[in-house]
């Protein structure tokens, strides 16, 4: 088993986000996840101008607050308690249009 503390890991700001990768594919030798949290602020916005995708799956689970998403060409909100899927190279965006920040549980899962 592995174990870390949130608070223990760097950080990578970007346009006020706060990014934390917990555990990335170097787990595991031929590990296919990279595994963090986000903290996204009110007025944030990701990425900062149109839409960005990835190479691998990506789910997410919101812990807290709610967020204004785009992927696939529809927009969602999504809220505290809820999950998500974006098949890898779907288009998507996130902006906070809320008071709160927030929190996302995320996974990037290779095929």
């Amino acid at each position: 088993m592995e174990i870390v503390t949130v608070s223990d890991i760097k950080q990578h700001d970007r346009n006020n986000v706060t990014m934390k990768t917990l555990f990335d594919k170097s787990v595991v030798d031929g590990g296919r996840t990279v595994f963090g949290i986000v903290s996204i602020p009110p007025g944030a916005r990701i990425p900062l101008q149109g839409t960005g995708s990835h190479l691998e799956d990506e789910y997410g689970l919101v812990i807290k607050g709610s967020i204004l998403t785009m992927s696939g060409g529809k927009e969602y909100r999504v809220v505290a308690g809820q999950a998500t899927f974006i098949p890898r190279d779907e288009e998507h965006w996130a902006y906070n249009d809320g008071q709160d920040d927030c929190e996302i549980v995320w996974a990037l899962v290779s095929r």
